[in-house]
């Protein structure tokens, strides 16, 4: 499957739009409490495209939305939360940078995409790049809080796998209002549970709310997964890792956060990542290492023709082909 470029960079915008979140997440949502933020980025939102789309589940596709939104919604933000609770920022997300291999290896098992050596050290030096970019020094390592965040990638990463194996009977954007109505409705209780009555919002906050529910996820996993329908996991898995990329331009442009030759480095080297283990650079790469170095040049072809105007006779051909 080669990659489509132009689909690779639509699906690009919803990594961005996920690491602009950050900022928006910190300066305009009420604090302390990711659980209401997700609930609210997901279920209202849902709603709301399901009523422009009012075309409901059928069949198998009943249990099938509410396992993806689930994986991919629900769960994925409750574990994220536990993560982010017990682990330091940088940590956090620089476990989550696995989720690049843990794609390719359940793409290999589900639905038969065996990775490329090369995808598979373009992760890795993109996950050495998250590390540099957002690692700091100091970090302690909560076992429970390390085990949340691996489960966060696992379950997001099976759940967009499903994605590439099951074909939607309808349209994408139904199809993410499903997952989107679904994981919301996972997340209400623990929210209520674990964070009590909604906090009150300002305009600010609602209009915080606006961005991250329709552009950061609706149209952010509209385009996901429709790029996880049409290009390899590979591709689509190691674009992912622009997420802290963008977290860290929108922290560098609007709050001032520091910007070192580390950072720079780190930066650096999860764009060549992505584009190093892209499948189709990647394939290039293969076919010309293994093109012959020296290419056997055509010989041309020499003609030759007599000058003499007469040709030889029978005669004189035999005297001449006669010894002595």
């Amino acid at each position: 499957m080669e990659t489509n470029w132009r689909v690779l960079s639509l699906t690009a915008i919803a990594p961005i739009t996920w690491g602009s979140g950050y900022y928006v997440t910190e300066t305009y949502l009420p604090p302390d409490r990711p659980l209401f933020g997700a609930m609210v980025r997901a279920l209202p939102f849902g709603l709301l495209l399901l009523a422009f789309r009012p075309t409901l589940p059928r069949g198998e596709w009943w249990w099938r939305a509410l396992l993806l939104g689930t994986l991919n919604v629900g769960a994925f933000f409750v574990l994220i939360f536990v993560a982010a609770y017990r682990l330091p920022g940088g940590l956090a997300a620089t476990l989550t940078a696995t989720a690049p291999v843990m794609m390719m290896l359940l793409a290999w098992g589900l639905v038969r995409e065996r990775p490329q050596v090369g995808s598979l050290l373009g992760a890795a030096v993109g996950f050495a790049g998250v590390a540099l970019l957002v690692l700091r020094g100091g970090a302690v390592v909560d076992p429970l809080g390390v085990l949340a965040s691996f489960a966060a990638v696992a379950m997001s990463s099976l759940g967009y796998i499903l994605i590439k194996r099951w074909t939607p009977p309808v349209d994408m954007l139904t199809f993410t209002a499903w997952q989107l109505v679904a994981g919301g409705l996972v997340l209400l209780p623990v929210a209520l549970v674990v964070e009590g009555a909604p906090p009150p919002l300002d305009l600010r906050a609602v209009g915080g709310f606006v961005y991250l529910g329709l552009i950061a996820t609706v149209v952010a996993n509209a385009l996901w997964f429709q790029g996880l329908r049409q290009l390899p996991a590979a591709a689509v898995s190691l674009v992912g890792l622009l997420n802290p990329v963008a977290g860290t331009i929108v922290g560098i442009a609007l709050a001032g956060e520091a910007f070192g030759p580390t950072q720079a480095l780190g930066m650096a080297m999860v764009l060549v990542g992505i584009m190093a283990g892209q499948p189709a650079i990647a394939g290039r790469l293969r076919l010309r290492l293994r093109r012959p170095r020296y290419e056997p040049q055509p010989q041309p072809i020499v003609i030759l023709t007599s000058l003499d105007s007469n040709p030889p006779s029978v005669s004189t051909t035999r005297n001449r082909l006669t010894p002595g």
